[in-house]
This record gives structure tokens, sequence and C-alpha cells, in this order.
């Protein structure tokens, strides 16, 4: 019984050795600015095939920035998301069609009531997404109801995480983050801007 039990662990342990390794599933990212990384983060990770979205700071000259050096203008930083998603489901096209409609692009002077270079309206791309990104925001731009385009399309830098605190927000303080997307009259610009 006992060699038995010995040659069954062994069959099996070489039937694990050989096996193919399981691929993970391939995903890519996208990184976005569009004013308060609460409300991005919530939207975006609406989108079927979004895997992940991340709420933290990039473009800027600070490393591993703080919320405060964010906000306080001097980091070059601004309020961003990183989107994971699966491309299988989802390319990213549609993820830029669905990010305008998020977004204000005809303010370059923050978001909503977010205001200061660290809410303005950004894509930060690859070289590959470049091509993407510009015809997108060509796009975009023809179906604005108001205002002219100024979302700007800039190159990948660093992403930095946001603190613990500013992450899943809207998920773990319902009732705060619906008062003050409300409050900023989000919604109701995101309709001027776009149309209903």
């Amino acid at each position: 019984m006992r060699r038995l039990l010995v040659l069954l662990t062994a069959t099996f342990a070489m039937m694990i050795a050989s096996a193919p390794a399981l691929a993970a599933p391939k995903t890519e990212t996208a990184v976005f600015a569009g004013g308060c990384f609460w409300c991005m983060e919530h939207d975006m990770g609406g989108i079927p095939g979004v895997l992940k979205v991340e709420s933290g700071y990039t473009g800027g000259h600070v490393k591993n920035p703080t919320y405060r050096d964010v906000t306080s203008e001097r980091s070059g930083h601004y309020e961003s998301v990183r989107v994971t998603y699966d491309p299988a489901k989802l390319d990213y096209g549609f993820l830029l069609y669905r990010y305008w409609k998020l977004v204000d692009p005809t303010d370059d002077g923050g978001q909503f009531c977010d205001r200061g270079p660290s809410y303005r309206p950004a894509l930060f791309v690859t070289p590959a997404q470049r091509p993407i990104a510009e015809k997108s925001r060509a796009e975009a731009a023809k179906r604005l109801k108001t205002g002219t385009m100024k979302a700007q399309i800039l190159p990948l830098q660093t992403f930095y995480p946001a603190e613990e605190y500013h992450r899943d927000y809207a998920k773990r303080n319902a009732a705060n983050y619906a008062a003050y997307r409300i409050g900023c009259g989000r919604d109701a610009r995101l309709a001027q801007v776009w149309g209903r």
C-alpha cells in the first residue's frame, strides 16, 4: 500500500511538472486624468472588460508624490487613474470613447468644482497608443455640444498609486461620495458638454 501511494504521488508530481503552465490572461493598461480620481475610478470601473482601476498621480517631476504634494500644484502631477483591462473584451479605442463622456475636455483649468492644474483632463499614452488617442480626441471634439477641445495627449510617465484612503473611495464611502459628486456638479456639466 505504501509503495502504491508513493507511486501515485510521484506520477501526479510528474504530470503537474510536465503540464504546460497556465498562462495568465493578457491585460493592457491605460492612464487617464479627468479631475477627481474618486469619480474616474468609480466610472471607469463600471465599464465591462475593465479589470482594475487604481487612483494615483502622474505627469509631474516629484518622485513618490503625496496627495498634499499634488494638490499644492507644485509637483506637476495630475490626479489620474491607471486602468487595467482585458483586450479580448475591450479595446483601447472603446475605452477612450467612454473616457470622453466622463470628463469636460473643454475645461483646462480643472474639472467641475475641482480647480487647478492637477485636475485637468489628459490622456497619458505610449507611442503605440498615441495615434489611437489622437483619432479619438478629434472624433470627440466633433461631438461636443459646447466649447472647444482642450484636453491634452501627453507621454506616459511613471504612475504613482495614491494613498490607501483614496482607493475605492466611492465603494467605501458611498454617501460621502454621492454628496461630493452631486455638490460638485459633475453630471449636470457632463450633460451640457455631451448632451443627454
